[in-house]
């Protein structure tokens, strides 16, 4: 049985956290930009490409990047259990909760069981964000074994390219991931308005996805990872016409 307080534009409400959070990707595809992650895949095909290279005998500076990206990974896990753990113990009392916020003045008269379900959809997202990030850990494993398997090639074979190839690919899902799972956050902070009244759950949740967007297509950050790219593409293409003539 749904909530007897569950109207048109609190389910609304409810609906338009999960639509953003899921149509985030596909419409940055659709609006021709794509994912910030997704422009870096170039970058760590290059970086697979390098690990080839035998003239690059000094790998110290590959092994601390990876090592600042496996814990932060194991930082964002760690910390969201914690979040979890604290989330399903307050399910277990959800009764004195709501009892205690609903003598508050600032919180709109709610029932126990719409309350209980924006407190279930809290949940969710949080743990969305923990399998986000263990996932994301698991994935970064495989890729670190990929590249301990990348050997040292003066010449480019076809199996030396497929295996930089996927190798990076693996390395971008692993951080693909953990962006999934820090992006549950925001969505998790316009969730919490939930409990303050739909139409501010509204705001909330369009002001998160416009500054996510804001974020990867217009911020200073990604204006410069998109020239980076251009002049990495740019840099690779006039080496390239070099070497055949």
């Amino acid at each position: 049985m749904l909530p007897s307080d569950l109207d048109l534009p609190r389910m609304i409400a409810l609906v338009l956290i999960f639509v953003l959070w899921a149509s985030y990707g596909p419409l940055l595809n659709t609006l021709g930009r794509g994912t910030l992650n997704a422009q870096l895949h170039v970058v760590r095909m290059r970086w697979m490409r390098m690990l080839l290279n035998s003239h690059r005998e000094n790998r110290v500076f590959d092994a601390i990047l990876l090592g600042h990206i496996s814990n932060s990974m194991s930082f964002f896990g760690s910390a969201t259990l914690i979040v979890l753990a604290g989330l399903l113990g307050t399910l277990t009392s959800i009764n004195r909760v709501h009892a205690a916020l609903m003598e508050m003045q600032f919180f709109p008269p709610t029932s126990l069981s719409l309350f209980t379900t924006y407190f279930v959809v809290l949940t969710i997202i949080v743990a969305w964000s923990f399998f986000s990030f263990t996932y994301a850990l698991r994935k970064l494993a495989y890729s670190l074994a990929m590249m301990g398997g990348l050997n040292e090639s003066k010449t480019q074979t076809r199996y030396c390219t497929d295996m930089v190839a996927q190798t990076a690919v693996v390395l971008t899902e692993a951080v693909k991931s953990l962006n999934t799972g820090i992006r549950g956050f925001y969505f998790a902070v316009a969730a919490l308005f939930l409990f303050a009244g739909p139409y501010i759950s509204m705001i909330a949740t369009l002001a998160v996805a416009a500054l996510e967007f804001y974020r990867q297509g217009l911020s200073t950050e990604s204006l410069a990872i998109e020239r980076y790219v251009n002049a990495m593409n740019a840099l690779e293409t006039e080496a390239e016409h070099k070497s055949t003539k």
